[in-house]
């Protein structure tokens, strides 16, 4: 059997749409037809060599998508063909299977436990999770990265107290999943802040109170921001127009800040915009291998506090029924951060735009 596949030939170049050859399963695998694949910022990262060097390459990508079973290999229970499943990288129940080897000629085509950017594919049990009857199958493909990880942060780890002051930082995916999650909170603002005046606007739709657009100014001059001097801080530099706002709607800080913008300096940036006393940032985002922070000592003396999440500590059969029928509830509109489709022969495309900040959530549509 073949399969259409984008393949990351080598770092920094664009990826590849050709025909391989599917293996046989091996115990543990799943063989899906995909029907849409959602485009992650990690893709955008591996292409570009973000996470350092690359032993696997030439390999397949993406994490999160949706599709139909085909085949299943020994031992697997969770799932049978016809099923209707999700895709994604956070591990559920069922086999952990190694990730499968293509071929191309007589070129081997490595990939993970599971990708996305192929027709079919070959994934593990454990990276499948079945689809809830009313979600579209378009819609879907948002369980598998972006909501586990921006609506399972704010469900599972945040958990704001009534009354709370919460500022979103970086309206992509994860930031905007996060965003619908804390409308279930009874927050007294949520502060969505970004460059792009029409996630902005969204966020606004979606039950931001307030909205703060980044501007040049704001992206020069952020490292001198309060956060990284010595007590006792300077005044803020008034061209640091974001923490000016921030401080004016909230006059201390807000209780919580939840970045997902994916920089150093936006990590940073969200550090500086939580109150002394017990504020919490949480960062789902992943800047480039070897960066590093930097953070006041006497902040975190004062009672600042900072916490990663991994996936929003979701789990997927657990926490995509729990999140479907929460979001069903509320009406939470989850088609309107798939604003754009591509075709696989697209990917690049997609990628490119992504990058740039034109889109929420490119969508791969396979057929």
């Amino acid at each position: 059997m073949k399969t259409r596949a984008a393949i990351l030939q080598s770092l920094n170049a664009p990826l590849e749409v050709k025909v391989i050859d599917l293996p046989e399963l091996l115990s543990g695998q799943v063989l899906v037809k995909v029907h849409y694949s959602g485009v992650c910022r990690s893709q955008l990262m591996e292409v570009k060599g973000g996470r350092g060097n690359d032993p696997w390459l030439p390999h397949l990508l993406g994490h999160e998508g949706s599709g139909e079973v085909l085949a299943i290999g020994d031992g697997v229970t969770k799932v049978k063909p016809g099923d209707a499943v999700i895709l994604g990288w956070l591990k559920g129940s069922g086999l952990e299977a190694p990730g499968a080897h293509y071929r191309c000629g007589d070129q081997v085509i490595n990939s993970g436990r599971v990708t996305t950017f192929s027709t079919h594919t070959i994934v593990s049990e454990n990276r499948v999770t079945l689809k809830p009857d009313e979600l579209p199958m378009d819609v879907a493909v948002l369980f598998g990265c972006a909501l586990p990880t921006g609506a399972g942060m704010v469900l599972n780890q945040v958990q704001p107290l009534s009354g709370a002051t919460v500022a979103v930082l970086g309206l992509g995916g994860v930031g905007l999943s996060a965003l619908m999650a804390l409308k279930g909170f009874d927050c007294a603002q949520i502060i969505a802040i970004d460059i792009s005046a029409e996630k902005l606007a969204l966020a606004k739709d979606l039950g931001a109170t307030h909205t703060l657009q980044v501007g040049q100014a704001d992206r020069q001059n952020i490292s001198s921001i309060p956060a990284f001097t010595h007590p006792p801080h300077p005044q803020p530099s008034s061209q640091n127009h974001i923490y000016d706002q921030v401080m004016a709607l909230t006059k201390t800080g807000v209780d919580i800040c939840i970045e997902s913008a994916g920089t150093v300096e936006t990590i940073e940036l969200g550090f500086s915009l939580i109150r002394k006393g017990g504020g919490r940032l949480w960062f789902a985002s992943h800047p480039p291998e070897g960066e590093m922070i930097r953070l006041a000592p006497h902040d975190l003396i004062s009672g600042k506090h900072i916490f990663g999440t991994w996936g929003g500590s979701s789990f997927p059969d657990r926490d995509i029924p729990r999140m479907t029928e929460i979001f069903r509830k509320g009406n939470v509109p989850l088609d309107r951060l798939l604003t754009q489709r591509y075709s696989l022969d697209q990917v690049n495309e997609a990628l490119a735009d992504l990058e740039a900040g034109r889109v929420f959530r490119p969508l791969l549509v396979m057929d």
